[in-house]
């Protein structure tokens, strides 16, 4: 079991400054080379603090906040504009940071890209669903409209 310290939030595991145990291949192949976590060290403690205030800056000030902005986005669909063929299929796919760029632009509020979930990949046009997690309390399913940019 290796001992590591999230960085980032990872759905089912934990959130950024957390310390958690997994199995030495899931910290291996997958954590530590995409930037997830940092090997824990009795140095490494004194960056859970900062990594911790940095979340708590970018984390909405209070549950009533974030459940404010979940409310307006789940009455109002989101409008995803990307490049796509005469078919529907899409050139490229969406990515988290084109939802948080749209949610934005809707006017809805701002969200962090790392906090959006998709669905597998979307590469083709039509209605689809994103979970948003706007607080360690308040996830909520984000309707996707995603249309062929003229």
């Amino acid at each position: 079991m290796a001992k590591l310290i999230l960085t980032q939030e990872v759905t089912g595991l934990g959130a950024a400054g957390d310390v958690v145990e997994v199995k030495d291949g899931y910290a291996r192949n997958y954590l530590l080379p995409r930037g997830f976590a940092l090997a824990w060290t009795k140095g490494g403690e004194k960056q859970v603090e900062s990594i911790r205030a940095a979340r708590t800056a970018r984390e909405h000030a209070s549950v009533e906040a974030a459940q404010e902005q979940a409310e307006l986005l789940t009455k109002n669909p989101v409008r995803v504009e990307v490049k796509a063929g005469d078919s529907g299929r899409l050139f490229g796919t969406v990515k988290a940071e084109d939802v948080a760029e749209a949610v934005s632009a809707a006017g809805l509020g701002s969200i962090d890209k790392r906090k959006v979930e998709l669905p597998a990949h979307i590469k083709s046009v039509g209605k689809y669903q994103a979970t948003v997690r706007l607080h360690e309390d308040v996830s909520v399913t984000l309707d996707l409209d995603v249309i062929a940019a003229k």
